[in-house]
């Protein structure tokens, strides 16, 4: 190193921080999982089942948050605010990993899952075509897998994909330990 690069702010030498590189991976990262889980719903009609739901929060959650601390990065926060930020990405990605794990497992039938079903229902009209309606109403179970890939449901991607975001958050942790 010279005494010309010790001098000048990381930002000013055109440095990417990882804390913003990390931040905005984990922001798109997430938005593209959670606009692929709509596309699944919406447009192929795979309807996802309570866990599936479920494992939706953390995307949900870590959007804003990754938004937040790629600001945060952006702005030059202090390092203990962009190191909260991405431990609590890191954990919620983990949480998330979790929770994927346990689904794929009532899936392959290792253990029980939830009792409860979700299905759409809305208005069910009157008494008298109720049970045609209730005939319509499709119910979704988590232990019924709808949708496979390389021998992969989507809760196994969601295991996948959610160790990615914490991996790409402990980067960024390290990496804004290493700065200085």
């Amino acid at each position: 190193m010279t005494s010309e690069t010790t001098a000048i702010p990381h930002a000013a030498r055109g440095d990417t921080s990882p804390a913003l590189t990390s931040a905005l991976a984990i922001m798109l990262v997430a938005a593209a999982t959670l606009a692929g889980a709509w596309f699944f719903q919406l447009v192929l009609e795979i309807l996802p089942c309570p866990l599936c739901l479920e494992q939706r929060y953390a995307y949900y959650a870590s959007v804003p948050l990754a938004a937040l601390v790629a600001l945060a990065a952006a702005r030059g926060a202090p390092r203990g605010v962009l190191l909260l930020g991405l431990a609590l990405l890191a954990l919620a990605a983990l949480a998330n990993a979790g929770l994927g794990t346990y689904h794929a497992g009532v899936e392959w039938g290792f253990w029980k899952g939830p009792t409860d079903c979700t299905g759409p229902v809305g208005n069910l009209g009157s008494a008298g075509n109720l049970l045609e309606r209730l005939d319509t109403v499709k119910v979704v179970r988590c232990d019924e897998v709808q949708w496979r890939f390389l021998g992969l449901s989507l809760a196994g991607y969601n295991v996948l994909i959610s160790l990615l975001m914490a991996l790409i958050a402990a980067w960024g942790i390290a990496g804004t330990v290493k700065r200085s």
